[in-house]
């Protein structure tokens, strides 16, 4: 059986019932218990004669623990810094010394050590703490912290690194994250966009294709590397991910037909500025053969959107249509399923489809049909390539394979519009 992935706050008490769950499966004889208890015990046991300790074991090793008890330790010290107490995860450390140098969730993760964990959340006191007590995860941990835009904290873990030269690398947390504060703090106290080569130092490539989505963030990350000397392409696709409008202005001046412009993936995501993997790039609809319509949708520029329907961008122009069939889809299928959509149903922010109303509005057909290609990002734990045949946007939502990516409130809203449902 795969090994089951640790929450980054796990819950004890959701891990205990997960255990007793597993013992009455194992007792029942189930197959996913057993083979749990194959994959995961120690040694052969009798089903019919397994015990809670046996069951807690084999839940602590598929989530990459020891034991029972090494993964309690790891939920007490996790919700010690979540809570910040200092005097419990003191004593935590003071008992489990060796607690100071393992990952804080046992398994391999981006959050670390404890004090890299501690960074995460911004508690200065226990970082401080664990460094007297011998914590050297110094570098690791100020990252964290700008990625989380905790900029005080990364303050002062650069203090206790005594303010050496950055790493090559800083750029590219905060880009991820798209933390503009935690980017100003790192080209602050001296990260560069460029070495003496002129070699890339920054990660606009990143900023790009990350699945975080920030419109005002990302424009200022950009912005900062520009003003910092990193040359971006002057093209219309760069404009938007700046959020310039005045160049667009300035594209469109001298190109009238940029508005029913569609563009590849190269040039939505130019390899001269890193991106070079076209399932790096994390969206929803597919955007390659597309027009700055479709980006908008998908980057969440809905101003830039306002702008382009404004000077007369057609609200159905389809994407280029691939040798295989697939494409010719308009930008009301992206308002259906996007990345927007997802850290909306992920996060369990208010739900809204201000882009599916606004392209509406505009008198976008709600029943357009297209056929569409999608291989997911392989962070989704899925990277096989679907395929949604002759559908409509309603049907492309209904039919899409992460659920988290798609807008229920759009469907609803195109189908008031008269949006055909799914055929049965």
């Amino acid at each position: 059986m795969p090994d089951r992935h640790l929450p980054v706050r796990p819950d004890l008490q959701q891990l205990k019932r997960e255990a007793r769950a597993l013992l009455a499966g194992i007792r029942a004889h189930e197959a996913e218990a057993l083979a749990d208890l194959a994959a995961f015990h120690r040694k052969p046991i009798d089903p019919d004669t397994a015990t809670l300790a046996d069951a807690q074991l084999v839940l602590a090793r598929s989530y990459q623990a020891p034991s029972w008890n090494r993964l309690v330790l790891a939920c007490r010290l996790t919700d010690a810094i979540w809570r910040d107490d200092l005097d419990a995860v003191h004593a935590l450390i003071e008992r489990h010394p060796r607690l100071l140098h393992e990952s804080a969730l046992v398994r391999p993760s981006n959050w670390g050590p404890p004090m890299s964990y501690a960074a995460n959340l911004g508690r200065d006191q226990i970082i401080r703490m664990l460094y007297e007590q011998g914590a050297r995860d110094l570098e690791s941990a100020m990252d964290r912290a700008a990625l989380q835009s905790e900029v005080r904290t990364a303050e002062m873990l650069y203090d206790l690194m005594g303010r050496p030269p950055l790493p090559e690398g800083i750029l590219a947390g905060p880009a991820y994250t798209l933390s503009a504060s935690g980017t100003e703090f790192a080209l602050r106290v001296g990260a560069r966009v460029t070495d003496e080569q002129g070699k890339r130092l920054a990660a606009p490539d990143v900023v790009l294709e990350t699945d975080s989505r920030d419109p005002a963030a990302k424009h200022a990350i950009l912005e900062m590397y520009v003003a910092h000397g990193l040359a971006l392409p002057d093209t219309p696709t760069m404009a938007l991910h700046r959020g310039r409008l005045d160049l667009l202005e300035a594209h469109l001046q001298r190109d009238p037909a940029l508005l029913r412009r569609t563009f590849s993936h190269k040039e939505i995501y130019p390899p001269e500025i890193g991106c070079h993997d076209e399932v790096q790039a994390t969206h929803g609809t597919p955007l390659a053969g597309t027009t700055l319509l479709h980006m908008c949708v998908d980057y969440d520029e809905y101003e830039i959107a306002q702008w382009l329907l404004e000077r007369g961008a057609e609200v159905d122009r389809p994407a280029e249509v691939d040798r295989d069939g697939f494409g010719g889809h308009s930008a009301l299928f992206g308002a259906v399923v996007s990345q927007p959509n997802f850290w909306m149903n992920h996060g369990d922010r208010p739900v809204q489809a201000r882009f599916a109303q606004l392209l509406l509005d505009h008198g976008a057909n709600p029943n357009a049909k297209a056929s569409i290609r999608k291989r997911m990002h392989p962070g989704y734990g899925d990277d096989a390539l679907y395929e949604y045949r002759d559908v409509t946007p309603v049907e492309y939502g209904m039919r899409f394979s992460h659920r988290l990516f798609v807008n229920e409130r759009a469907m609803e809203l195109i189908l008031l519009h008269g949006g055909g449902r799914v055929e049965s």
